[in-house]
């Protein structure tokens, strides 16, 4: 697109002013990068706040909800409208901790583009590259915004190159500062070759280029070009004839490399002090794509009316608000919505968006991003219409692969029906949430991505839904099998007037290798045993080994029923089935019972530098390192196998984000079963005593 609007070289079409859609723009970056603190500043330059406001006084637009006010962090994304020289924006604030990351990666689907908030930080370009990384596998144009550039002690010519690493696209500086006694007052800006001084919370003003930096501008700028040309063979063309290129065609290769993710320009500026903020804006004005491209991204062009469900919302009074994206067409007042699988709703009513406050509103067209009201059946992640047929679904990230959990216990058993409920609707607003109900342990488990992601997710349960509810540890699936064989006898025998109860039988109690389960057998000849009781003998054996004399179900075992004797008139399946339950609950005593644990197959995955301190992490937690290689598609990070008891698994992210700077992670499954021994075991079979008794 030229300076002045019409048609760019990428193709993309559109009046200036008025007439155009309104353009999403994500708003992301690493944990404390300032991106919170960025929207404000936007608002207050757009005049949709009289006073930006602060992360530190709670009265920012972002960080809405108590729990990310009482964190000092985002928790969900935030949306906000504003109107920059006559074009309208949509700015979505995403969390940045990567325990709330796939709230971002669903408010990312349907976006025109993003601002990656960053420091000058070798220690952050790891975060930075989980932003980027997932930004690139998507095709979403972005942008860099170097932020705190009065807090810079290190020049930007050797920022680029530093954080270049966590970018698959070339990083193109688009500004350089202008440094008097070693403060930051201004920038020039490379495309357009202007000079402007910082004013405090106010737009910068035009200055001359000062004689000083007139060939670091000329460096730099020639630098970009160069940049840009790989792209443009007619740019290329010029700077290797030394021909000046027009400043339009600057302009029209910028908007075009970014919008086809050839890209990624960096600005500058310092989000708390409003500087570098016009000049943002202005950028996004002049090159960020508009809803047009995003649906072509999404191969969604071709639908009438079509939207994205990214966020879904319960609240006190207006019930269930689902945030939506309009891609195509119009999404009228009260129209009929069809989801996924052609499920069909009525929405009661559209609203506009200030943080979390819904506000009434009418019709909404392609760009607009609106909270459709009581869509109960639609899930986030669903792509909607108003057709009568359901359309192809955007595909969308799988909820990522939950590191921590906690069991949740009721302060009020009154509460239980009421904690379905509330936990449903928890993770209906945050699919990164998982709720399962352990068959070993019998606890409720919530599951999600951290400590603080448990946290958040507790105080909004108590908050939002009036459920309190008692954290407690993830308990452990022991289990225990046996080392010796025996032989054993079983009697039941009981006379109480009328029919007594009478069965008989001789059991064979062996081990089995690792992993067998349970084998159940009769060898049982001349009718010793009725045929139709030998089932009963077995749901005997089974009954016992539920909790065997150890206090936990049992494994690995072989029970052969030999012999045997029955009454012809007290015998029954009871009497059988009780008589095979004593013979268990006798021999396994004799079989020297021994308790095993869970051991997990785990693929921890950390930047290559944190490679060693992992490697040392994981015997201390009596886990065994099989291996470690290049993660597949992640340069500069590495994946480590192992094997790790599930009792030690309890806060190894904790411990993990620890040591890379919060961004490792890692996937386990169950693997198999170890023999636990010594004082290790002994401690938990007096723990489960106690919690027995």
């Amino acid at each position: 697109m030229s300076k002045n609007g019409g048609t760019t070289k990428g193709g993309q079409s559109t009046p200036q002013g008025a007439g155009r859609p309104a353009r999403a723009i994500a708003i992301i970056g690493p944990y404390l990068s300032g991106k919170t603190t960025l929207l404000e500043a936007i608002l207050e330059r757009c005049g949709a706040v009289s006073r930006a406001g602060a992360v530190t006084d709670g009265n920012t637009v972002g960080d809405a909800s108590p729990e990310a006010r009482a964190h000092g962090m985002s928790v969900s994304p935030n949306i906000a409208d504003v109107e920059f020289l006559g074009d309208n924006f949509t700015f979505i604030d995403c969390p940045g901790s990567i325990e709330f990351q796939h709230e971002s990666a669903l408010a990312l689907t349907a976006c025109d583009a993003a601002v990656v908030v960053c420091e000058p930080d070798p220690k952050r370009v790891p975060s930075l590259q989980l932003i980027l990384k997932q930004l690139e596998d998507r095709d979403i144009p972005h942008f860099l915004f170097l932020n705190k550039i009065d807090s810079f002690n290190t020049p930007v010519r050797d920022i680029i190159p530093m954080l270049q690493p966590a970018s698959a696209k070339p990083l193109v500086l688009r500004q350089i500062p202008i440094w008097e006694n070693g403060v930051a007052t201004g920038f020039i800006d490379l495309a357009s070759e202007r000079a402007y001084v910082y004013r405090e919370h106010t737009m910068s003003e035009v200055a001359k280029i000062p004689d000083k930096d007139g060939d670091r501008e000329q460096e730099a700028r020639f630098h970009m070009l160069e940049q840009l040309a790989d792209y443009d063979d007619e740019l290329m063309e010029q700077l290797l004839s030394d021909i000046e290129p027009p400043r339009d065609n600057v302009f029209d290769d910028l908007a075009r490399e970014l919008s086809e993710g050839l890209i990624c320009p960096v600005l500058l500026g310092s989000a708390s002090h409003g500087h570098g903020i016009s000049r943002l804006m202005k950028a996004l004005r002049h090159e960020a794509p508009f809803v047009e491209t995003t649906a072509q991204r999404l191969k969604l062009d071709n639908a009438a009316q079509s939207a994205f469900i990214f966020k879904t919302l319960h609240t006190t009074h207006g019930g269930k608000l689902s945030l939506a994206r309009v891609l195509t067409g119009q999404i009228p007042d009260g129209a009929t919505i069809v989801g996924a699988e052609g499920r069909e709703e009525r929405a009661s009513g559209i609203f506009s968006m200030m943080g979390e406050e819904p506000k009434k509103r009418g019709a909404a067209n392609a760009g607009d991003t609106v909270a459709l009201g009581r869509l109960d059946q639609i899930q986030s992640g669903e792509t909607i219409t108003t057709d009568k047929n359901a359309i192809a679904q955007i595909p969308v990230p799988e909820a990522p692969y939950p590191v921590f959990g906690v069991g949740l216990g009721l302060k009020d058993r009154k509460d239980e029906v009421k904690l379905t409920a509330a936990v449903a609707k928890l993770v209906e607003e945050d699919p990164s949430l998982r709720v399962e109900q352990s068959e070993d342990t019998h606890q409720l488990l919530l599951l999600g991505q951290g400590e603080m992601h448990m946290r958040v997710a507790l105080e909004r349960l108590e908050r939002k839904f009036a459920v309190a509810v008692m954290r407690e540890r993830r308990q452990v699936p022991y289990k225990e099998t046996i080392r010796k064989s025996t032989e054993i006898r079983g009697r039941h025998k009981k006379q109480s007037g009328g029919h007594g109860q009478f069965g008989d039988v001789l059991i064979d109690i062996a081990p089995l290798p690792r992993g067998s389960g349970f084998a159940f057998s009769e060898t049982i000849t001349g009718g010793a045993i009725p045929k139709q009781f030998i089932p009963s003998v077995e749901i005997g054996v089974k009954d016992f080994m539920r909790q065997g004399p150890l206090g936990f179900p049992v494994v690995d075992v072989a029970v052969t029923l030999k012999d045997g004797s029955f009454h012809s008139v007290d015998s029954s399946d009871m009497a059988f089935r009780q008589a095979g339950r004593l013979a268990m609950s006798e021999g396994l005593q004799k079989c020297q019972p021994v308790l095993l644990e869970p051991i997990m197959a785990v693929e921890i995955n950390v930047p290559s530098e944190a490679t060693a301190r992992i490697n040392g992490l994981i015997p201390q937690r009596r886990g065994q390192i099989l291996g470690f290689d290049a993660r597949e598609g992640w340069p500069g990070w590495d994946s480590v196998q192992a094997y790790i008891p599930q009792a030690e698994m309890e806060d190894l992210i904790v411990e993990l984000r620890s040591a890379t700077a919060g961004v490792g992670t890692f996937r386990a499954q169950f693997d198999h079963l170890a023999e636990l021994t010594g004082k290790l075991a002994d401690q938990v079979l007096a723990e489960h005593k106690s919690k027995a008794a």
